[in-house]
């Protein structure tokens, strides 16, 4: 089933499966999925929707959900025979709750018995602020809104650490100057522990150093004399061959290496001279850095310079307390009055609408036969919030004599069907909506009146795709694409079967809802005529 992009009319006697169509609408929506549903249990369902979301501006959608973006993108439900679902985005596994975000921005499905979000503040803001155009100064406010909670968050933070600063500034600056005096480097912690080493050993090590010297070049039988005895012998026969002058070579390395070798070693020998006041020194280093170590409870040097730099950042702050809340007030200050100013706009930019869009609605109420319908916008200004500082309730009554009351206590049926499709109507011309699905909601009307909403859905249809579900010819003899829906029992189980009229076929299918299965001649003119209106 392909619909066209337009108005959508399916059909069918009732109990023929039309609600089968809805439920997998549902499915590509999120909603929850049951067995139930399975045609056969065991077997996989599939439920598989192509759309054109080039409309819908949806690209950062996709992109903070990990997603491929195509402009025709497909949604689809898969349904296990143990109950377990899975659900696809352009082939890419998503969940149920990322499936119900999208798919409530590609379909609104609407039924007599469903409210949707029209009694909620979100819906009829949104309603009221698409009737205005107040898509830029909506942008604006919500700038200004994040700036204030940005500037607010930042003045309270700055303020209940001031507090705390304050209340701790004397033990942070006792804990900082200790830390400053101590005076530490980076990497002493191993330089002084070398140190410690060094001194304690001082004289075993100075014994073994000697010792060393004593057999590499000191003795008579040193390996430095030995060595140099060595190369004597290879330089006499290098010349008989490249071998032995390589020979030669690596043993020249080998008397270098050895040198040097011997001249670090006579270096560190005489620079350990034990120094009583230099230890002494060392020691009181290193004592200073272990109970700093252990009063800190932090494990190394490089620990503890870290809390040094954080006590001094404190202390720092604590210093210029004053000057950064002066400041940070000044911010929140002027991001306070710029929410304002965006929210006096924005609100009177809502006020001035409610008069024309009631006007407007009730005009189309009367026009589905709803001539005594009463409604009414009531305002209230309230504190700033993400959708600005309007607090609105939408009043509807149908019949004369009764008070308006909140679209929340409307009871719903025919008559709040209409005027759900009324605001859908008013919103369809200031912007881009999702595919409309109506099912029934043309119950409780018939003759002109049916033919008035028929007319109204086409218009609407002009530039939004509809589907509804009618049992009405006047709404039927609307359609750009006319669905039907019939059972077939041909085989061994029940199969509810959609196809696409054409036009000898609508003919026929209009003249059976205006005079029964076996129209008569005037029935099937009548469906001619409408088909023509």
């Amino acid at each position: 089933m392909k619909p066209s992009a337009h108005l959508n009319v399916i059909t069918g006697e009732t109990g023929a499966g039309k609600s089968i169509m809805l439920g997998a609408l549902g499915l590509l929506m999120g909603n929850r999925a049951d067995t139930k549903v399975l045609w056969d249990e065991n077997e996989k369902c599939i439920t598989e929707g192509v759309f054109d979301i080039r409309a819908y501006s949806l690209k950062n959608f996709f992109k903070a959900e990990d997603l491929d973006y195509d402009d025709q993108t497909v949604l689809r439900r898969e349904i296990n025979p143990g109950g377990k679902s899975r659900a696809f985005i352009n082939d890419t596994p998503v969940t149920v709750e990322v499936l119900k975000k999208l798919g409530s921005q590609l379909m609104d499905v609407h039924s007599q018995h469903e409210t949707l979000q029209l009694g909620t503040q979100t819906f009829q803001l949104k309603l009221i602020d698409a009737y205005a155009d107040n898509h830029s100064i909506l942008d604006a406010y919500s700038t200004a809104w994040d700036n204030y909670m940005s500037a607010k968050k930042a003045y309270n933070t700055l303020s209940t650490q001031a507090d705390a600063l304050r209340q701790e500034a004397d033990f942070v600056n006792f804990q900082l100057d200790e830390l400053v005096k101590a005076n530490f480097e980076v990497g002493e912690q191993e330089r002084l522990e070398s140190e410690v080493k060094i001194m304690e050993h001082a004289e075993d090590i100075k014994i073994r150093f000697n010792t060393t010297l004593d057999l590499l070049s000191r003795s008579e039988y040193a390996a430095r004399q030995a060595m140099a005895e060595a190369r004597g012998h290879l330089q006499a026969v290098a010349g008989y061959s490249q071998d032995y002058e390589n020979l030669l070579a690596r043993l020249q390395s080998i008397v270098i290496e050895l040198d040097d070798v011997v001249k670090e070693i006579e270096h560190a020998e005489a620079s350990i001279d034990f120094d009583p006041e230099h230890a002494i020194t060392v020691k009181d280093r290193i004592d200073i850095l272990y109970r700093l170590l252990k009063k800190h409870r932090t494990n190394s040097l490089e620990d503890l310079l870290k809390l040094q730099e954080e006590l001094q950042q404190k202390a720092n702050l604590t210093s210029n307390l004053d000057e950064a809340l002066a400041e940070a007030k000044a911010a929140f200050d002027r991001a306070t009055q710029n929410l304002e100013t965006s929210a006096n706009k924005l609100s009177q930019s809502r006020a001035k609408v409610f008069e024309p869009l009631c006007k407007e609605i009730i005009g189309l109420l009367k026009e589905l036969g709803i001539p005594q319908a009463v409604l009414k916008i009531e305002h209230q200004r309230t504190a700033p919030t993400a959708t600005g500082t309007d607090s609105i309730e939408i009043l509807f009554s149908a019949n004369k004599g009764i008070a308006p009351r909140a679209l929340s206590q409307v009871a719903s049926g025919g008559e709040f069907s209409r005027l759900m499709f009324c605001i859908k109507y008013v919103m369809a011309e200031k912007t881009e909506m999702p595919t409309l699905v109506l099912d029934e909601i043309d119950s409780g009307i018939s003759g002109e009146i049916a033919i008035k909403l028929g007319k109204l859905m086409k218009s609407m249809a002009k530039n939004h795709q509809l589907i509804t579900i009618s049992h009405l010819p006047q709404i039927a003899a609307k359609a750009d694409q006319h669905y039907y829906v019939y059972k077939n029992d041909s085989d061994v189980k029940t199969v509810s079967t959609i196809k696409q009229l054409n036009e000898a076929e609508r003919v026929e299918e209009i003249a059976k809802m205006i005079g029964g299965d076996k129209p008569s001649k005037v029935a099937v003119e009548n469906a001619r005529e409408l088909l023509v209106r």
